[in-house]
């Protein structure tokens, strides 16, 4: 539709845009003759808004006010008249230095940069972690107390993870590194649900040399993870930035409806997990999407790799419809960059 607009109507809808995304509110035809490089009369330009207005791609709020781009309009104009904004020294510093993966969990890394992209964006920040059932790297058994005990799991991905199992009593410290080792050596390479069935059956048919605690800590071991895939884990940071931008009982209302699908996250991960099957920032605007109902709300999303380039998960803002875009997409887009890097 974009080609199918002359270069006034382009103009005149490009700046609206741009007004609107930094004000919020309605633009009006008098503020738009202030601003455009062509010298335009208000009454020319009241002329090209009612030919976009027919077009789908602008809408009046009331009677009298100025005019708003439609979520079609808004999608035209991210695809066809955005100019992307380049991250400065000091945002791609920040980036980085929150992205630091030294000594940390990679749970703890994704929920630090969903914080940081959250401050950042002033909007909500998400990040879809990796299946918990990803190939294994280790597994270890470590003591806690008498009676307990802490299994963790590294991924190839570099995913840790930490679940605490019962102990039998008289459990030794030699016991547990053997249960480790063995473990160890035929999960790797291996999800723990590739590897559970064979593993219980060698333990059932005695055909290796284990005494019955170790046994039965391995058993315990597998059985907190259960069979199939593990969930995929959906963080959600900054929820309270959203109310920043509310001016009428209108955008409280909007805001009230997307934490109540925040809470529910189902159809949001649905929607994360799209960005799992393409390439780059993907971006979802508005009542667009059928697969939830956030009406006024935007979603900027990007995925990453492991170091098998492969995608294992996404990270992005949500927010209300006149986002930055020109500077939130490329921060997304080197945030995920940034994670990419750090699991591979």
């Amino acid at each position: 539709m974009i080609q199918e607009l002359n270069e006034r109507s382009r103009e005149v809808f490009r700046r609206l845009v741009e007004a609107y995304v930094e004000t919020g509110q309605p633009v009006g035809s008098r503020f738009l003759a202030k601003r455009l490089d062509a010298k335009l009369s208000p009454a020319s330009i009241r002329n090209v808004m009612a030919d976009l207005e027919a077009a789908g791609l602008l809408y009046a709020p009331h009677t009298s006010a100025g005019r708003l781009p439609t979520d079609a309009g808004l999608r035209i104009f991210v695809d066809g008249l955005l100019e992307l904004g380049n991250l400065t020294a000091a945002e791609r510093a920040s980036i980085e230095g929150r992205c630091s993966g030294s000594g940390r969990s990679l749970p703890d890394l994704l929920l630090e940069a969903s914080t940081m992209l959250s401050g950042l964006s002033h909007c909500a920040g998400l990040v879809l972690a990796p299946k918990a059932d990803a190939a294994l790297k280790h597994i270890e058994f470590v003591p806690l107390a008498p009676g307990r005990a802490l299994v963790v799991t590294v991924s190839e991905s570099g995913l840790v993870e930490n679940r605490i199992i019962e102990l039998p009593a008289a459990m030794t410290s030699a016991s547990l590194t053997e249960a480790s080792n063995y473990l160890s050596s035929r999960l790797k390479g291996r999800t723990m649900a590739q590897a559970r069935d064979g593993v219980l059956e060698e333990l059932a048919q005695h055909r290796v040399e284990l005494d019955a605690l170790t046994e039965r800590v391995i058993a315990a071991g597998l059985a907190i993870w259960g069979g199939g895939d593990g969930p995929t884990t959906l963080i959600v940071s900054g929820r309270s930035n959203l109310l920043d931008d509310v001016h009428a009982l209108a955008d409280l209302e909007r805001i009230r409806r997307l934490f109540d699908e925040l809470e529910g996250k189902q159809d949001l991960l649905r929607l994360m997990e799209l960005t799992q099957s393409a390439e780059g920032v993907q971006i979802f605007i508005g009542a667009e999407n059928n697969l939830f109902s956030l009406s006024g709300c935007s979603l900027v999303v990007a995925p990453y790799q492991n170091s098998q380039q492969k995608i294992v998960g996404a990270i992005g803002v949500i927010g209300p419809t006149r986002l930055n875009y020109a500077r939130i997409i490329p921060m997304v887009d080197y945030t995920a960059q940034m994670i990419g890097r750090l699991i591979g």
